[in-house]
């Protein structure tokens, strides 16, 4: 019977199971992480439920995260569009991807976030691209590399983090 459970326990210990039996967290002893994925991500392995108006459930795949900014509209807009130059009225979330947790959220303070001049907005690069063509009424997927949100880190965000943002059309104001 020792044998058996010697064998047991050098299986799971290669399998990196070892002390995760009913957990879901690697046990104090430390096991080996698992390996990185490589597919780097689309837009599509992104989740979001909810409506427009409020706070999306954003669901972070076990992908890559890509150098490039992804943008796609979950709900197409039917209002005015953004533009270069106009005022964008819009409610936000913001989710880190390497810990997916929700770091910032307009739509749980209750008060909608004016981004004006957008092209050349004091906002991160990643809105000043992503958010032009974006329509009143719509809901916009975001995903910001490091280069086109705050690189090195600040406000907050750790050093090189890739930025999820579902971001709603609330108002365009064109510009004055």
């Amino acid at each position: 019977m020792r044998n058996v459970l010697l064998i047991a326990s050098a299986v799971l210990a290669a399998t990196g199971l070892a002390g995760c039996a009913g957990s879901a967290e690697p046990s104090a002893g430390g096991t080996t992480p698992a390996a990185a994925p490589t597919n780097p991500c689309k837009a599509d392995d992104f989740k979001v439920t909810g409506d427009f108006g409020a706070a999306p459930k954003v669901e972070i795949p076990s992908c890559k995260p890509t150098e490039e900014l992804i943008i796609k509209d979950l709900v197409v807009g039917t209002g005015a569009e953004v533009t270069k130059g106009t005022t964008a009225t819009v409610n936000y979330q913001l989710t880190t991807f390497s810990d997916k947790k929700v770091l910032d959220s307009s739509f749980k303070r209750g008060k909608p976030f004016d981004v004006e001049n957008v092209g050349q907005a004091p906002v991160i690069d990643g809105w000043n691209e992503g958010i032009v063509g974006l329509k009143e009424q719509g809901r916009r997927l975001l995903i910001v590399p490091p280069a086109k949100g705050y690189g090195e880190g600040g406000n907050g965000i750790q050093p090189n983090e890739t930025l999820v943002f579902v971001i709603d059309g609330v108002k365009v104001t064109p510009a004055a």
